[in-house]
């Protein structure tokens, strides 16, 4: 198990990026919850970015084992983070990996004329053993206008059929995209496991979801007061669908909005799913840890 700077040999190093700081973020760690009553997972997570102080990947798998997190999926987002995604699952029994191009990167690929080589190389990718997961995947209409989109459906359906082929789960990122993103789903037709991840939709997109089996992923934006279409959303949900991710360093949960996210946060999220369902949060977690398992398979 890596124990401190020299001791893996992943692509990139340490870390692959930086996030951008203005300065005016406050980049100081959140004090750890207490962990649950049982294990849970974060089903979505970038610990190649580097956010704040000095917190490598191994401290932050340790701290969430301390919180009781037993297991995260490392997400990919382009070839180079995909390899380090699938490199780190590979030596890490705590971390299962998805690979993909994320959509606001598909218009690069293409413009550089290189979009098929990198589609080839998520496909050998997707298929090692411990890759369980192609995403983050889909559409993306906030970031890329409509020059862009074009390749971004051609990334989209290409990823879909990878999922497919290697019978993996897609973990689609939908932003400003809903109903298009649907559209293609149908249309292509959905892998038999199919998350929507940081789930930004409203009631009417959960019963879609719930109508086809497809699994609503809650980050801490769920925990925000102001969310109500998320709120909406998780409480016609179906329960056997529902997972829990970080997606960090970003979107850390209530009430420490703004500063650096890691998965050792995940319980703040589940306890606030269930203030929201009026459950009680360890059979919340119980309930999210078997979905997660069922979607990726064991981390055994």
């Amino acid at each position: 198990m890596p124990e401190g700077p020299g001791a893996t040999a992943l692509p990139g190093g340490e870390y692959i990026r930086e996030r951008f700081d203005d300065g005016k973020r406050d980049l100081s760690r959140p004090e750890a919850p207490a962990p649950l009553g049982v294990p849970i997972y974060d089903n979505h997570t970038h610990l190649e970015i580097k956010d704040g102080d000095d917190f490598p990947y191994w401290a932050a798998l340790d701290a969430a084992e301390r919180a009781g997190v037993a297991g995260v999926i490392q997400v990919g987002g382009d070839v180079e983070s995909s390899e380090w995604s699938a490199a780190l699952a590979r030596q890490d029994a705590r971390v299962l990996a998805a690979v993909a191009l994320h959509p606001n990167e598909a218009p690069g690929y293409a413009e550089a004329g290189t979009l098929d080589e990198a589609l080839a190389r998520i496909d050998a990718l997707a298929a090692e053993p411990r890759v369980r997961a192609v995403g983050e995947t889909g559409l993306d209409f906030f970031r890329t206008g409509e020059e862009g989109q074009r390749a971004q459906h051609a990334s989209f359906e290409a990823h879909i059929e990878i999922a497919k082929r290697h019978g993996i789960a897609l973990q689609i990122h939908d932003r400003d995209a809903h109903d298009a993103v649907v559209e293609t789903l149908l249309r292509v037709g959905a892998p038999e496991t199919t998350v929507f991840h940081c789930f930004s939709g409203d009631e009417r997109l959960a019963r879609i979801a719930a109508e086809h089996g497809w699994y609503l992923s809650f980050a801490g934006t769920v925990t925000f007061s102001n969310a109500r279409n998320l709120h909406a959303a998780l409480a016609v949900a179906d329960r056997s669908r529902i997972l829990v991710e970080t997606d960090a360093p970003f979107l850390t949960p209530a009430p420490f909005r703004g500063r650096p996210n890691s998965p050792y946060l995940t319980p703040l999220t589940v306890r606030s799913m269930a203030e929201r369902l009026s459950v009680d949060a360890d059979e919340l977690a119980a309930e999210t840890a078997a979905n997660t398992v069922r979607a990726y398979g064991s981390w055994d």
